[in-house]
């Protein structure tokens, strides 16, 4: 998938916004129905037991779809689930080392928040896949977030990238529009669905907007 990934629409699927193990994969069967692209499974307030139990039942809903399964941070998750790729942070595992763990076909994202941050990473030609840029807004989904960059910032950061860049942080369906005037490739989204009380109808109109954004 390394070579066909779509980030239009990323679902961030955290399974205690969800409801749980059960209820995480209802959603992401739902948020894929609705339009979704990339499924991140992110649950950091879970032991790793827990992640690779989500993990390994989400990957055959997600290969259904066609749509690419990344862990969160963990690479010996995604790597004892056999997911189709992985998203470090500035304070996880090197991004370098992740792709020496994960292989040549994997999927590689990199959280950047600043301008100094995309320039580190556009020197990982090879190594990365995409960047996830944000937080746009101020969100209460990642507590330890840098400060929100707003519009202006995430375009500063899309035009200086190297690599296809999806927007996070803060993304609900009222303001999808405005953060697709900063040319980001894809909206990546954790409440606006796990929260969602139709997953699959908000799905599908976060689709819509990022649709007629791109058009």
């Amino acid at each position: 998938m390394r070579d066909s990934f779509d980030l239009s629409l990323y679902l961030v699927l955290d399974p205690v916004q969800c409801g749980g193990h059960d209820a995480a994969l209802a959603v992401a069967r739902a948020a894929l129905e609705g339009g979704a692209t990339v499924v991140q499974l992110r649950a950091p307030e879970w032991h790793k037991r827990a992640w690779l139990a989500l993990a390994t039942d989400l990957l055959p809903i997600t290969r259904a779809h066609g749509v690419p399964l990344v862990i969160d941070d963990h690479v010996d998750i995604a790597l004892a689930a056999g997911a189709d790729g992985v998203h470090v942070g500035q304070r996880d595992l090197p991004a370098d080392v992740a792709r020496r763990l994960m292989g040549p076909d994997a999927l590689i994202g990199l959280s950047v928040s600043n301008l100094a941050e995309v320039a580190d990473a556009n020197r990982l030609q090879g190594v990365v896949d995409y960047l996830g840029a944000g937080p746009v807004y101020a969100t209460p989904t990642k507590t330890d977030a840098s400060a929100p960059c707003g519009i202006d910032g995430l375009a500063a950061m899309c035009q200086a990238a190297r690599f296809p860049t999806v927007a996070i942080g803060g993304i609900q369906a009222h303001n999808a529009a405005d953060v697709m005037r900063a040319k980001p490739a894809g909206l990546a989204v954790v409440s606006a669905i796990c929260k969602a009380a139709n997953p699959r109808d908000a799905s599908a109109a976060l689709r819509a907007a990022i649709t007629r954004a791109q058009s």
